[in-house]
């Protein structure tokens, strides 16, 4: 498994973020847009329980990069 090249999903049970870290450009749009789910300091990095699931998808949309995506749960 290499660290530089990972594939992680995260849910509040509504949506689940699919992040890819090596598409991560770090532009911190995430945590520019929503720093109540991104928190790169911390552990797991992404918490989706902070947060409603609309704004969720609306940081998720603002990724330059493509390595947030989401989909939502069934």
């Amino acid at each position: 498994m290499d660290p530089k090249d990972l594939t992680k999903e995260y849910s509040n049970g509504e949506v689940t973020i699919v992040w890819k870290s090596g598409l991560c450009k770090h532009a911190a749009e995430c945590v520019k847009n929503n720093p109540a789910v991104f928190k790169p300091k911390e552990k797991p990095w992404i918490n989706p329980e902070n947060s409603d699931t609309e704004a969720i998808v609306e940081t998720i949309k603002k990724c330059p990069s493509g390595a947030l995506t989401y989909y939502y749960n069934k």
